[in-house]
């Protein structure tokens, strides 16, 4: 099992971001991960990531205790941030060489991820001349290029033009087929088009945790709506 969550809450002095959410998503699966603004998405996935401590509850990646080893189970994960952090001065591939070196990987792994993200003709250009889409690749490149078990992608089409949308959401298809994938997005056509399975989360809480086989007709947009109204 890639992802356990159990009964992680999250408390900012009063308010309640994250109330009590449990869930597990085994290796293979892609889940959209789904909730209104302010849901608690966001920091759910910090908490996944070991980037947030959770008030109660925990988190086992890969039976990894995040909250007890997040750096080792920082190893297993590849993360993408809803604003995704990139030194735009930096060129692609002096950008993601730097990225090796901090997870230790070869120089090698550059070349590979480089080709299989789609970079190859732009790894000599600098960050700030790229395209939102291009550095959406970029900064799945860096999640990616450890090769991670697990892939946690917060917002990761934000943004993105229909051409660009097509080509992400098929990457992230192709990644997913031997990986795990927990993504979060607006956008309920993509988790139709990617996913095997959505959460739904709303005022901090999870209200389901479905296979899109088990709507049975129910359009996910009517479900959505019924469940964070």
């Amino acid at each position: 099992m890639s992802i356990t969550v159990k009964n992680i809450s999250k408390n900012y002095g009063t308010q309640r971001a994250v109330d009590s959410i449990s869930f597990s998503i085994e290796k293979g699966e892609i889940v959209g991960f789904l909730g209104p603004n302010g849901a608690g998405k966001s920091t759910t996935m910090k908490i996944i990531n070991g980037f947030l401590k959770a008030t109660e509850g925990e988190v086992l990646v890969n039976n990894i205790n995040v909250a007890e080893n997040s750096l080792d189970a920082q190893k297993h994960i590849g993360y993408l941030p809803e604003h995704n952090p990139l030194y735009l001065e930096m060129f692609v591939k002096e950008y993601l060489n730097f990225c090796a070196e901090v997870h230790q990987v070869s120089k090698e792994s550059v070349s590979i991820i480089l080709k299989k993200v789609g970079l190859n003709p732009e790894s000599h250009k600098k960050i700030k001349q790229l395209s939102k889409g291009y550095r959406q690749r970029v900064g799945l490149a860096a999640a990616m290029l450890h090769n991670p078990d697990v892939l946690i992608l917060d917002e990761p089409t934000t943004g993105l033009d229909p051409n660009q949308l097509v080509e992400i959401r098929s990457l992230i298809k192709e990644i997913g087929a031997n990986k795990t994938v927990l993504f979060s997005t607006h956008v309920l056509q993509e988790v139709e088009a990617i996913c095997d399975r959505v959460i739904i989360i709303n005022k901090g809480q999870l209200v389901a945790d479905k296979q899109l086989s088990e709507l049975k007709g129910e359009s996910l947009e009517t479900l959505f709506r019924s469940l964070t109204n």
